[in-house]
């Protein structure tokens, strides 16, 4: 799971990276009735312009004090870059307990993504002692906010049994609130449950349902399940060329497990998929 300013990925992280998508700025939201902005507001709009592009050119040390400046006037993006930059260390040496104070001002101005990142510090116990009851309010926290990562998030803490009791029926029911929100890791969460009979009936069929709406959002994990129940003949009949066109696309989005499996099938990754 890596520290984001839209949208922060996910539990289960090997490392952490910063990314470099713009959110859609507070900072320069246009005041009602199209009046002129405040000194300030104009001062902070001006500093987070200037600290975002120095940020997206990879120039993060002369970014760094500039997002200082627009969040000393009051920008809340420019808080999350701050909590960013300082979790990931990008132009400052990496400090999860700034990183912590940043995001907790961003959130205590109503940033419901900050929360969810408050959330993910708990969970790895980053500048904090590890606290998965802590963790499971700040995602409830961004949740109410309308974060669908952080639905997810609540969702995995139920299916995993971490810092509450073990329910799958919960954790499908959180899932289903992050697909419904365009969540496409969740989509694939509910494909896991129905094709393992957790909390619910083994059912093939809607386990790729499932799985073919993350795939064909981009996710990489769910082409490669879709791969797998073709190969396996779960739902389908056994079909080894269209799970093989499957592990192709998950490859190429850059899943570890559909390439060891085209190596173990004796099948050149590097060929063309089908479309879907």
């Amino acid at each position: 799971m890596a520290f984001r300013t839209i949208s922060l990925r996910r539990l289960g992280f090997c490392a952490l990276a910063a990314v470099l998508t713009i959110p859609c700025l507070s900072a320069q939201a246009p005041p009602p009735g199209g009046t002129t902005p405040s000194p300030g507001a104009a001062a902070a709009k001006a500093a987070l312009d200037r600290a975002l592009q120095e940020y997206n050119s990879g120039s993060d040390a002369a970014a760094l004090p500039l997002f200082k400046r627009a969040a000393s006037l009051g920008a809340v993006d420019a808080m999350m870059y701050l909590g960013v930059m300082y979790g990931t260390g990008r132009g400052t040496a990496q400090d999860y307990t700034a990183s912590m104070t940043w995001f907790r001002r961003a959130a205590e101005a109503g940033d419901g993504q900050a929360m969810c990142n408050i959330g993910l510090l708990y969970y790895q116990g980053l500048g904090t002692p590890k606290n998965y009851r802590d963790a499971m309010t700040w995602f409830r926290k961004s949740a109410s906010a309308g974060n669908a990562e952080a639905m997810f998030n609540v969702g995995v803490l139920y299916r995993d049994g971490l810092g509450v009791a073990a329910d799958y029926a919960e954790a499908m029911r959180w899932f289903r609130k992050a697909a419904s929100g365009g969540d496409a890791v969740a989509a694939n969460a509910i494909g896991v449950l129905y094709e393992k009979g957790l909390g619910v009936t083994t059912d093939y069929g809607l386990a790729m349902n499932w799985y073919l709406q993350a795939a064909q959002t981009g996710n990489a994990t769910g082409m490669y399940n879709v791969g797998l129940l073709w190969e396996g003949g779960l739902g389908v009949a056994v079909n080894r060329d269209t799970a093989i066109d499957w592990y192709r696309h998950a490859a190429a989005a850059g899943d570890k497990a559909a390439k060891d499996r085209l190596k173990s099938l004796g099948v050149d990754e590097r060929a063309q998929p089908a479309h879907h």
